[in-house]
């Protein structure tokens, strides 16, 4: 069954609760084809994200990953498998 998650889905989310000075959201869902969390579709259920924001200064990587999982929480509820997240210094 289709999640129905896209990376524009997760971006628009990501804009609105983190303001990002960069971002970018990536669909790899396609590489785990036949993995666990895999739908069968190629889209959904793994993405990669990049993200710059204010929000993270003064914390450690544990915190700015868990400012955008809990952003996304419920994404991960409809089935988003997995997140690779990429904080990255805000410009």
């Amino acid at each position: 069954m289709a999640t129905g998650i896209t990376a524009q889905a997760l971006d628009e989310r990501l804009r609105e609760l983190l303001a990002p000075t960069r971002l970018e959201v990536i669909d790899e869902s396609y590489q785990h084809a036949g993995h666990a969390g895999a739908d069968g579709t190629g889209f959904g259920t793994h993405f990669r994200v990049r993200i710059a924001s204010p929000l993270f200064e003064g914390k450690p990587a544990v915190a700015r990953h868990r400012l955008v999982y809990d952003a996304l929480h419920d994404f991960i509820d409809r089935g988003l498998h997995a997140l690779a997240i990429e904080t990255l210094p805000d410009t």
